[in-house]
């Protein structure tokens, strides 16, 4: 699913919200990057709070409110109050550009706002960005992954970065805290040729990260000698994928890799391409590094599936990291978090450190958002990193997940050292 499409529809809808965002309205959203009245401001998240990526949504909130709890609620000189919205709605079952558009919009209204974590998929950033681009207010991913939303992805990007940040390209607002497609593809590719991968046929769901990372993980996989037998978008409402599938396993193919999100009948999908295709493995990235992919998949399915996401093997993570997740459990239960919750707390810490380095002028939009481009070697849960002047951390690792017995398990953390394209990361 293109950007340019959701936008059209949310003109047809007539959201207002999109107006800054490509309807060609001139309304900058209220913002205009001045200091909020006072020293009372909002930092709002946007996730998807239903359908499938509701029990991923619902950690990465509680990985937002701990790290505000432990900063005592306080962003330097400011009082922070958090605000969650959905942005998905009943009846997409998952995030909805309207929605998505509607609480960018309502953030870039609120007097008091000084920063957006989200959006969760990096479809719904692509809508996002650009309204709050116009208002010139902080917006912090903790999952995007789709490069297109930061640095230019080649030519299938289409006036991407720029496009996403309507105030010109001195303007960044939007950053991340998760590394970006480039670096995942290559993660994939890597542990693909380890597994003696030949031919390698490629899915994806349409949507902007779908598509993104089918591109780089096709990119990294020719250049470690795996043949792309064929390439193919699917139908998320498909009631089965089992033509597909027939056709997946005329190519020879002995592995499928699918770009997408878990909403977008995933489970589905590997049923029916597994029952196909019995000897090869299945492959997917964050996207459906969930427990509501993982427990319903056959077990057939399960144990020659495998999962690259940011989150590494927990145990190597650094002090802080432990520290996390300890504090975590403690707090809501004894529950093992969601792969995201930790990024949903780097993603508010990093919110309240620049605030913090902005000093008294911790309501100031502009000096907020310039402090978190500023950011050097910050030490935080996720590792020690920079924040470059795209908006990416400078965080190279990925974890090499398995399933087993339900549940999503951590084998191996690697270093990414080339990304997708063969290009140096040191």
């Amino acid at each position: 699913m293109r950007v340019r499409w959701l936008a059209a529809i949310g003109c047809l809808l007539g959201v207002s919200a999109l107006a800054a965002a490509g309807c060609g309205g001139d309304d900058n959203g209220g913002g205009g990057g001045a200091s909020t009245p006072s020293k009372n401001v909002t930092v709002y998240s946007s996730l998807p709070l239903q359908g499938a990526s509701r029990p991923q949504s619902l950690d990465v909130i509680k990985g937002e409110k701990l790290a505000l709890k432990e900063r005592n609620g306080k962003g330097g000189q400011c009082t922070v109050a958090f605000k969650s919205l959905d942005d998905s709605t009943a009846q997409a079952g998952t995030w909805d550009p309207g929605q998505t558009s509607s609480n960018a919009r309502r953030v870039s209204q609120d007097k008091d706002s000084i920063a957006l974590l989200g959006e969760f998929n990096s479809g719904a950033s692509a809508i996002s960005i650009p309204i709050t681009n116009e208002a010139q207010i902080l917006q912090i991913s903790p999952s995007n992954t789709a490069l297109e939303l930061t640095k230019d992805p080649g030519p299938s990007g289409k006036g991407a970065p720029g496009k996403y940040y309507p105030k010109g390209p001195d303007s960044r607002n939007y950053a991340r805290v998760v590394p970006a497609d480039h670096i995942q593809g290559a993660a994939q590719a890597d542990w693909m040729k380890e597994k003696g991968v030949k031919k390698l046929y490629i899915l994806n769901d349409r949507q902007v990260y779908g598509a993104g990372v089918a591109k780089t993980t096709g990119d990294a996989a020719k250049r470690q000698g795996i043949q792309v037998v064929g390439t193919d978008g699917i139908d998320p409402k498909a009631p089965n994928y089992r033509s597909l599938a027939a056709k997946i396993k005329g190519t020879g193919a002995d592995a499928m890799f699918f770009g997408g999100i878990v909403d977008n009948n995933a489970v589905q999908l590997y049923k029916d391409v597994g029952a196909a295709l019995p000897n090869a493995t299945l492959w997917g990235p964050d996207g459906v590094a969930t427990t509501t992919f993982v427990k319903p998949l056959p077990a057939a399915e399960a144990k020659r599936t495998f999962i690259t996401v940011a989150t590494i093997n927990p145990k190597d993570y650094g002090q802080k990291g432990q520290k996390f997740f300890s504090d975590f459990k403690a707090a809501y239960g004894g529950k093992t978090p969601e792969p995201y919750a930790i990024y949903g707390f780097e993603a508010m810490d990093l919110t309240l450190d620049a605030m913090d380095r902005a000093g008294d002028g911790c309501n100031d939009r502009k000096k907020v958002i310039d402090e978190v481009f500023s950011t050097k070697n910050k030490q935080g849960v996720t590792g020690t990193y920079d924040v470059d002047k795209d908006g990416d951390v400078t965080l190279h690792q990925f974890g090499r997940h398995i399933i087993v017995k339900g549940e999503l398990s951590p084998i191996k953390t690697v270093e990414v050292t080339k990304d997708s394209n063969g290009k140096s990361l040191k």
